[in-house]
């Protein structure tokens, strides 16, 4: 009856789940861009795409953010949070068939036995030991009536794994003068430790220290338009689930959780509704490394709107509820059928352009187009974190068709070089001056770290009827010797679907200047004319005209995009290129294949 409820409320979920299902009975898992084998017996100490194994040591003795291992840390990690076997769980309780609570239970007996305390590379990092926990007690709900976990011997186990878990958090938990994702990790894992165990007063310090961190830690991570501060979309994403499973978790068991709690979650899910595009997918804006607390549904990797019905239905919020759209499977394990029901039907996000001040990221929207825009400060308050190079880059989505792509992130400590490369200015469509950063990386082993040199500064936002206009400038390259400004203005045209992208480079001296823009994979430039660049995409076409100074040239090149972790391909790219004394000034517009009459060209071009 369950699988038949699913299907009517997300047809095909329970397809999808009974396949990833084999695939976790076969030990086959799909992580950070490999699909691999994990054999028969899983060695939870090795990295299986490099073949590296970390050795069973003490975890302070291990140097997990070096670079001396050749080897991608987060791949064992990544394998020892037990989200791959979630599937397992869902599908025991749509089936009732006992062989995956069995092979759930052989996992967590070899992890336990593989893992003593402390020592390996999965103590290494806190914020792992909690997500884990979070899985393992909802793995625990899911199975513990089965005949495979009705054992009192392995339930003993089993709980007290748990606990010494729970405890090695508490004391190494990842506090500093300035707190990210990982803290609210911890505490989101003390949170599901203390209320699984409900009793005692060990779980209970567990659970009230964990919500006091939640509670502290919100309104400073989170700013006042609900954008977590790291500057990325994906690590929004995240931080999201830290803070609201947590809440729900409460909620259920009838613990108070406050309304300013609720309407900072509310505002968070606003910010996923207007960084959606018409597909669902989200922009490739800051560090992606995918992460997640208690994945649940089979939706792609990208598209985050799961999140919009989640939050509307358990903060009770009408107007998000009305603003849902996409799979409602991670609504249904959660909330069940009936907040199902109460979304079918929602208007979806909205087709209005938005604003986000304080984080300084700019949507304009309208029915078929998307634009985002980065018009903000780097992340982590300025230091950095899992912020790039993009401030004044843009992604866009035209006449429903996904055009223009940030590059994303490929990987972290596996390769530095390709880790700054992804991050870099010229990853980003936003203009380098001298082939220079527009934030300084602040060295080669500082990959969570860059200069805010580039510190913007919005001069317009205008969202109309028929039109949506941005005007900003960033301070990034007043550092040198001959210092410039880099003002750049986005306009929007709602009915025509065109895109018109003015920059101005002023100040003083010679210099030269770029102007990358990065096509989304699958957009072929198919001619080019002087001034003029036909584009194919999905059987349509579309045309870029450009025109500046006499100096510009433009060329096609190709570029690398990641559009999930440990992914990459390469795609086309337009890169303009001047040497020459500024100012300098360059526009283009992109629009759909459409009459010269429609089009008003020459006014695109001079927009100011």
């Amino acid at each position: 009856m369950a699988a038949v409820e699913l299907d009517t409320v997300c047809p095909g979920s329970v397809q999808r789940l009974r396949a990833l299902a084999d695939e976790a009975l076969r030990h086959e898992v799909d992580l950070l861009g490999a699909r691999v084998s994990l054999g028969a017996e899983v060695d939870w100490h090795r990295d299986y795409v490099s073949g590296f194994r970390w050795p069973p040591v003490s975890y302070r003795r291990l140097d997990v953010h070096g670079f001396d291992a050749p080897s991608d840390v987060k791949f064992p990690w990544e394998v020892s949070r037990f989200q791959w076997v979630l599937p397992l769980a869902q599908t025991y309780r749509l089936t009732g068939d006992d062989r995956l609570a069995s092979e759930a239970r052989l996992l967590i007996e070899s992890w336990i036995d593989a893992n003593p305390y402390a020592t390996g590379v999965n103590w290494a990092c806190a914020m792992d030991v909690a997500i884990r926990l979070a899985v393992w007690t909802w793995l625990f709900k899911a199975f513990w009536q089965s005949d495979a976990w009705a054992d009192a011997a392995f339930q003993d186990r089993f709980l007290r794994s748990v606990f010494v878990q729970a405890r090695f958090v508490e004391r190494n938990l990842e506090e500093s003068d300035l707190n990210s994702n990982h803290y609210l990790a911890d505490a989101a894992g003390l949170v599901f430790a203390g209320l699984f165990f409900s009793g005692g007063p060990t779980p209970r310090r567990w659970s009230e220290l964990g919500w006091a961190i939640l509670m502290k830690e919100a309104p400073l991570q989170v700013l006042p338009d609900g954008v977590d501060y790291e500057g990325s979309v994906s690590y929004h994403r995240l931080v999201l689930e830290l803070l609201f499973f947590p809440a729900l978790y409460r909620k259920t068991l009838g613990l108070e959780v406050p309304r300013d709690y609720w309407d900072r979650l509310v505002g968070m899910a606003k910010f996923v509704a207007a960084y959606s595009d018409p597909r669902g997918e989200c922009p490739l804006v800051g560090d992606a490394d995918d992460g997640r607390l208690l994945p649940l549904g089979t939706q792609t990797i990208r598209d985050h709107r799961y999140l919009i019905g989640l939050v509307g239905v358990a903060a009770d919020d009408r107007p998000l509820c009305d603003a849902s759209s996409g799979a409602l499977d991670e609504v249904y394990w959660w909330l069940g059928k009936s907040a199902c029901a109460a979304l079918r039907g929602a208007a979806g996000p909205p087709t209005v352009g938005a604003a986000f001040r304080d984080s300084g990221f700019y949507v304009m929207r309208h029915s078929r187009g998307h634009v985002f825009i980065d018009g903000g400060p780097v992340g982590l308050a300025g230091r950095g974190g899992h912020g790039h190079n993009d401030c004044l880059s843009f992604e866009a989505t035209l006449d429903g068709v996904r055009l223009v792509t940030d590059s994303g992130t490929s990987t972290y400590t596996r390769a530095p070089s390709e880790r700054d490369r992804f991050r870099s200015t010229e990853a980003h469509n936003t203009p380098r001056v001298d082939r220079r950063e527009l934030n300084r990386f602040v060295g080669p082993r500082m990959l969570w770290a860059l200069r805010f040199d580039a510190r913007p500064e919005i001069l317009e936002w205008r969202c109309g009827a028929n039109q949506t206009r941005f005007r900003a400038r960033h301070s990034g390259y007043q550092r040198l010797p001959e210092p410039v400004m880099v003002t750049r203005t986005i306009s929007l045209e709602h009915r025509s679907s065109v895109l018109a992208v003015r920059d101005e480079i002023s100040g003083s001296g010679r210099h030269y200047v770029e102007v990358p823009l990065h096509l989304a994979p699958g957009v072929e430039v198919v001619g080019v004319e002087p001034g003029r660049i036909r584009l194919a995409a999905e059987g349509r076409s579309f045309f870029i005209l450009w025109s500046g100074d006499p100096v510009w040239r433009c060329e096609v090149a190709s570029s690398f995009v990641s559009a999930s972790y440990g992914v990459r391909e390469i795609r086309s790219c337009l890169r303009w290129s001047a040497a020459s004394e500024v100012p300098l000034n360059l526009s283009y517009a992109i629009a759909p294949e459409a009459p010269e009459a429609e089009c008003d060209w020459q006014r695109w071009l001079n927009v100011r």
